[in-house]
């Protein structure tokens, strides 16, 4: 039994991989010609549909000529070079071109990064959005106390994490940015535009960056609001305007990695992304989806052992550059350390199949991740949200993400207990998934970042888990009622598989 939520990752809203959750420093060296093994041989005709791969060097070889040429002789085109970390986004037509270019020496993993042709969003939300009437707004408005924004009456989540509180201390400093790896974010929103940082926003979704102006922004036509909710969950301007973010007086940049739609998440994207919170001073990176077009990737599989060797790269260069990475845990309710876990998802850009995957070796990506802080999410009464994926050892910590309201109701005045949010257009809506809970945790860290401004990457993730409220295993957890646990928690008070280190509090943050 699950709530459909936002995984992308993790929110209540539809995506194709629901799971809008979310969920990583090398000098590049003198490319030099290599003796060596023959390259391929020039590739034959076309023989299949253009796809993007990831070819994986050693880093500071990706502008190698020889590597180059390679590319080229195997049927394929060099999109973009990752050089600091060793990464390649190649297209090609070639349906040989993974298989060949594994064999050329330097090569240390290739594998293409989809399964639909290009051009082709895993969120991890949960749902459709369900968007603030004009009635809505007023009686919100009525409701509001002194100092508090039109519609934070609404927002249980915030007093849940003590952020109201802490906001009375600090609103977070504006020399703190935290980035949004996500579906774009619309800076004209007025509960964004007065945070937003157009010079550190950028569009990466063809794995190669793109800073015109707005490329940052939802696609205007199947657009997701996802980003946009996010985004404001994290830093939403207290202006005496719509809703209050957790973290209201720092930066948020938009780094857009999923097509159209907000469909997929693909790793040249993904790859950009953390590639560009490292190398333009991104404090904190929010990562509310999964890689597509896999829930998990096999490392016993080629081409998604490079995904997975990619991505990572890509975030522990970012972490080595200063950055924390948060992910959502996603969507489905899963135990990350049950012996097995049937993925009935993947590929999701083609036609799923249904198979039979060791958690342990299969990993959802960015979420597991080494180095990356895996965020579950909890509801209004404080308990596991009844979709949110848990683990012993993989959940690092928990925050509100909302769950159904018949489980989990807020009290009054908040009437929902989804996540309240800007969405595009100006608007406010509610979503809910571990896409929402990850938000709380990431303008936690940007507190702690404020406070703390000359804090490594690691101080700040030993930070996130000292402020977190021990949070005891929820036995048994049956939150639908029905006299059949839903899910069983392993671990103690202080550490377990439910909540990790305990529940985000801001204002343990702050003082």
């Amino acid at each position: 039994m699950t709530l459909h939520i936002s995984r992308t990752r993790r929110a209540v809203a539809a995506s194709a991989g629901l799971a809008t959750a979310v969920a990583l420093a090398l000098l590049p060296g003198t490319a030099t010609a290599a003796p060596a093994a023959p390259a391929p041989a020039k590739a034959a005709a076309t023989t299949g549909p253009e796809l993007s791969y990831i070819v994986n060097v050693r880093p500071g070889q990706g502008n190698s000529a020889r590597i180059k040429r390679a590319v080229t002789q195997a049927g394929g085109s060099v999109l973009q070079v990752y050089d600091r970390i060793g990464v390649l986004v190649v297209h090609s037509a070639n349906a040989d071109f993974a298989q060949r270019i594994r064999t050329v020496r330097g090569v240390e993993s290739a594998g293409a990064s989809r399964t639909a042709p290009l051009p082709a969003q895993s969120t991890t939300d949960v749902g459709t959005p369900k968007r603030l009437t004009a009635e809505d707004l007023k009686a919100a408005a009525v409701k509001a106390a002194p100092g508090e924004d039109p519609l934070e009456p609404l927002q249980w989540d915030l007093k849940a994490i003590r952020a109201d509180k802490a906001h009375e201390k600090t609103l977070g400093s504006s020399r703190v940015t935290v980035g949004v790896i996500d579906t774009g974010v619309d800076d004209t929103h007025p509960d964004i535009a007065p945070n937003f940082d157009r010079a550190k926003s950028v569009s990466c979704i063809s794995g190669k960056p793109d800073t015109t102006d707005g490329a940052w922004r939802p696609f205007t036509t199947g657009g997701s609001p996802h980003g946009t909710h996010v985004a404001g969950e994290i830093a939403g301007a207290k202006n005496g305007v719509g809703i209050t973010g957790v973290a209201p007086g720092v930066k948020v940049a938009a780094i857009k990695v999923s097509t159209q739609g907000g469909s997929f998440f693909y790793t040249e994207a993904v790859v950009c992304g953390f590639v560009w919170a490292a190398e333009h001073h991104i404090d904190v990176t929010n990562n509310s989806y999964y890689t597509d077009p896999w829930y998990f990737n096999c490392k016993n599989d080629p081409d998604q052992k490079a995904l997975v060797e990619a991505i990572t790269r890509a975030s522990r260069y970012a972490e080595s550059r200063g950055t924390v990475n948060v992910a959502a845990a996603g969507n489905e309710n899963y135990d990350f350390t049950s012996p097995s876990i049937t993925d009935a998802s993947s590929p999701n850009d083609t036609t799923p199949g249904s198979r039979v995957i060791d958690p342990r070796e299969c990993l959802d990506i960015p979420t597991q991740l080494p180095g990356v802080v895996t965020v579950a999410a909890t509801g209004a009464k404080g308990l596991k949200s009844s979709f949110s994926n848990y683990g012993l050892g993989v959940i690092d910590i928990a925050a509100p993400g909302g769950d159904s309201t018949a489980y989990q109701a807020p009290q009054a005045p908040a009437t929902s207990g989804l996540i309240l949010g800007p969405v595009p257009g100006g608007t406010w809506a509610y979503m809910a998934g571990t896409s929402m809970a990850t938000p709380h945790v990431v303008g936690v860290a940007a507190l702690l970042k404020s406070r703390h401004p000359h804090a490594s990457a690691a101080a700040i993730k030993t930070l996130l888990t000292l402020q977190a409220n021990a949070t005891a295993c929820t036995t048994p957890y049956d939150i639908d009622g029905d006299g059949t646990p839903d899910a069983v928690c392993k671990g103690g008070k202080h550490y377990n598989g439910f909540y990790g280190a305990g529940i985000a509090d801001a204002l343990n943050a702050v003082r």
